[in-house]
């Protein structure tokens, strides 16, 4: 791979893109871009290509903490820097791997000097080395928890506080944050997108003319670099020189009145929590009348920094698209505009021929004789009666009475839907926010945000001896193990004598993604209107919670003579909410068919990634018709799947004064959860937790679900 980089005059389109990262060049206050956008559009390639042209900073020689010799931090671990020598260097862009450890970001003990010298000392992490720089965060949606949780602490506070190993430390840590995600992947969280001062959404173009221009210049690329960086040299340095100058006037840009009007009405009209989004929509706006030469904010730079400081920043459900509303931006923007002065009223002149002209009956008016709107029946035609308009029949023909001969109209009989005739797909339900249903254990699965598990990167809960290679070394477990033995093995030095039993690796807990499979009733049983419009509100509330948790989704429907595989299993949840959205009803109900495919899927993806743990949500009243044994066969299923060990939760629709509790006998044969529509909202839970505890418990409720347990049991653990 070379080492030049792609030149970002070269990249092709992506306007909106190469403004928000000029913008944050210009003024570093702006708060950083999230880069939403699909995969293979050059998203890393322009981030990269964006630290060619930041200016040069002055640091202190020697400084590991990039301090400013004009200000040095005074709680800089290399010390206060008082009348040290400076020197100035590029700014940095360090890229932030997504599986990066605790220690990797906020830096930890020197191992090298405490095991072989014997004394304390601190080795910076990625923070500390993004002082004053570009922190870049490539598929930023798959960082783990705790990991997001140091980012947070130090973009908000401008600090890193490093506690851990018999280290305390504090230094600077302010940086530009740049970050790049797929959507399809999972949304953030957001408390960090919060923190992304501007947002861009990217699309690749569907001209073939750009398209074939973006190829050729890859492929030149591709082929000699450093020729390929030579084309657009000039171009490069125009861009920084543009840079450069903006950033010096800067300071003197005005924000008006009316500017700072506009801009605190269009955050109120788009309902944005708190008043961050109107201190950045502030920030762009004098940024961008930077970037024109200007030194004054009109209406124009309001209106582009709400398009881009605001899309993600909008109250929204997760499978919304984000974006504003433009007719509305404008309206507000009109609203809170300055006003006109107001002309001065000159006499109207006395008309020369009162009788004609424009405003009289004579020729060229609109009085009578051109059939204007004042017309009693004089020039212009009227339409015949008794035929039909451009805009449908005539008034009379349409309301009227019918003629004495055409015969009466009959009404036709209301029916109820026949259980065995298909409905239309009824729409969905307002989707909410759902208890958290994990599974119970500690599994070794992919990364999310669902059921414990052991991983890479999640808190260090104990240590243990190596299983195999040394992986993650303990090292207050393995200071611990060997120093005991020191006398015994003749330490001389300050240096530590270690042997290999004593070393320890570190045990970390986090949280997996899961398949969670849906398995969904779409019989006659469940085509009332409003039940089945509240029951996929349900399932879309719980593909939302999937989304957000990072989970693999799939989908059974069953119904008529058999079960249909409606959605593999699939990372992308949108694709779900599409199926569901169309999902008719009608039919008979084959309830164990839909529980016997489902231990088809399951078996099958057990083979596929043994490590991922299943959960599975059956969505029924529990009724099954089809067979003379049907209610049978579908216990006998459901024995099956609780025989593998099969992590369920049964969604309980049964609805009316009079309950068979066939959802609940479902659940007991499944040693499954079963909760009601009613309990699956995460408030109604919360509050019966907090009446169960005396008022005293306000954290999230996360029930485990447990396939080895029974059913009662788990219901009164939730």
């Amino acid at each position: 791979m070379s080492d030049v980089r792609y030149p970002f005059t070269a990249i092709v389109g992506m306007a909106d893109l190469r403004l928000g990262l000029l913008l944050n060049a210009v003024s570093p206050a702006v708060g950083g871009v999230l880069v939403r956008g699909e995969k293979g559009t050059a998203k890393s390639t322009m981030v990269r290509a964006l630290a060619g042209l930041l200016p040069s900073i002055a640091t202190v020689d020697g400084c590991r903490f990039a301090c400013d010799p004009a200000g040095p931090d005074p709680q800089c671990p290399d010390g206060a820097h008082t009348g040290a020598a400076a020197s100035e260097r590029p700014a940095r862009l360090v890229e932030l791997p997504v599986g990066v450890s605790e220690d990797r970001i906020v830096g930890s003990l020197d191992l090298e000097r405490a095991l072989a010298e014997g004394v304390k000392a601190y080795e910076p992490g990625l923070l500390a080395r993004a002082h004053r720089g570009v922190l870049y965060i490539d598929e930023v949606n798959l960082l783990q928890d705790h990991v997001v949780d140091l980012l947070l602490d130090a973009a908000a506070m401008g600090r890193s506080y490093v506690e851990r190993e018999g280290v305390s430390v504090r230094h600077a840590a302010r940086f530009l944050l740049v970050g790049t995600m797929n959507p399809e992947e999972g949304e953030l969280r957001p408390q960090l997108l919060d923190r992304f001062g501007l947002t861009v959404e990217i699309a690749a173009t569907r001209e073939p003319v750009e398209r074939a221009e973006v190829v050729r210049r890859r492929l030149s690329y591709d082929a000699d670099p450093a020729a390929f960086a030579d084309r657009f040299a000039a171009d490069e340095r125009a861009l920084a020189d543009r840079i450069t100058a903006a950033r010096e006037l800067l300071p003197q840009v005005e924000l008006t009145d009316t500017a700072l009007r506009q801009i605190t009405a269009v955050c109120a009209a788009f309902e944005v929590d708190g008043l961050r989004a109107d201190i950045v929509m502030a920030r762009t706006a004098v940024a961008l009348a930077a970037w024109a030469g200007r030194t004054e904010v009109l209406a124009e730079d309001v209106r582009k920094a709400a398009q881009l400081a605001l899309p993600h920043r909008r109250r929204r459900n997760p499978f919304d698209a984000p974006g504003l509303d433009e007719e509305q931006l404008d309206q507000v923007l009109e609203e809170h505009a300055e006003p006109e002065p107001e002309e001065p009223q000159q006499e109207p002149e006395e008309d020369p021929d009162p009788e004609g002209g424009p405003e009289g009956d004579g020729p060229g008016g609109d009085g009578p004789q051109d059939g204007g709107p004042d017309d009693g029946g004089g020039g212009g035609a009227p339409e015949p009666s008794g035929q039909d308009g451009p805009d449908g029949p005539p008034a009379e023909a349409a309301d009227g009475p019918a003629p004495d001969d055409a015969p009466a109209p009959q009404p036709v009989p209301l029916q109820p839907p026949s259980p065995a005739r298909e409905t239309a797909p009824v729409a969905a339900g307002d989707p909410y926010r759902t208890r958290l249903f994990a599974v119970d254990g500690t599994g070794r699965g992919a990364q999310g945000r669902r059921s414990p598990a052991e991983t890479d990167s999640g808190h260090t809960i104990r240590a243990r001896r190596p299983r195999g290679r040394l992986a993650r070394l303990h090292l207050s477990a393995t200071l611990r193990a060997a120093a005991p033995h020191q006398l015994a093995r003749g330490r001389s030095s300050r240096a530590l004598v270690l042997h290999k039993d004593d070393f320890r690796e570190q045990v970390r807990q986090g949280r997996e993604s899961n398949l969670v499979l849906f398995v969904v009733d779409a019989s006659g049983s469940m085509a009332a209107r409003q039940r089945m419009t509240a029951v996929k509100g349900a399932v879309l509330s719980l593909l939302m919670d999937a989304y957000q948790r990072r989970d693999k989704i799939g989908m059974i429907t069953f119904r008529g003579a058999g079960a249909e595989l409606a959605l593999p299993p699939t990372s992308s949840v949108e694709v779900g909410a599409a199926r569901l959205e169309s999902l008719p009803t009608g039919g008979r109900t084959p309830l164990a068919a839909g529980l016997l495919r489902a231990h088809e899927v399951l078996r099958v993806e057990r083979l596929r990634d043994p490590d991922r743990r299943p959960l599975l949500v059956v969505v029924t009243d529990g009724r099954a018709t089809g067979a003379r044994d049907a209610v049978a066969q579908s216990h006998r299923a459901a024995g099956l799947l609780a025989g593998q060990g099969v992590a369920s939760v049964v969604l309980d629709c049964e609805s009316g004064p009079v309950r068979l509790g066939l959802a609940r006998t479902l659940a007991d044969r499944l040693r499954a959860t079963a909760v009601t529509l009613d309990e699956l909202r995460a408030d109604g839970v919360a509050s019966l937790v907090r009446d169960s505890r005396g008022g005293g418990h306000r954290g999230e409720h996360r029930p485990t679900v447990s396939a080895s347990a029974s059913a009662s049991a788990s219901r009164k653990a939730a």
